[in-house]
């Protein structure tokens, strides 16, 4: 099974974005991406690479909800 984090792009230099995942910055390649990104908006990451562009919202909520499965993770309830 593959999992892609939903990141939000911080600088961007060429194919090359410094990404933020809750404070943990990363850089992702975007040359895999169909579409340009901007500063601020968010992507999919899977193994380095940008997938897809993700709308604020979508991006906002995923991370919600992988926040708050890995808090019942660590409560023992998953």
């Amino acid at each position: 099974m593959c999992l892609a984090i939903p990141a939000r792009v911080v600088e961007i230099c060429d194919l090359s974005a410094l990404v933020d995942v809750q404070g943990a910055r990363r850089q992702a390649n975007l040359m895999l991406l169909p579409e340009p990104v901007a500063v601020g908006e968010f992507v999919l990451v899977h193994a380095g690479f940008a997938i897809q562009k993700l709308d604020r919202q979508e991006g906002e909520e995923t991370l919600r909800l992988f926040h708050e499965v890995m808090g019942r993770m660590q409560e023992g309830e998953i």
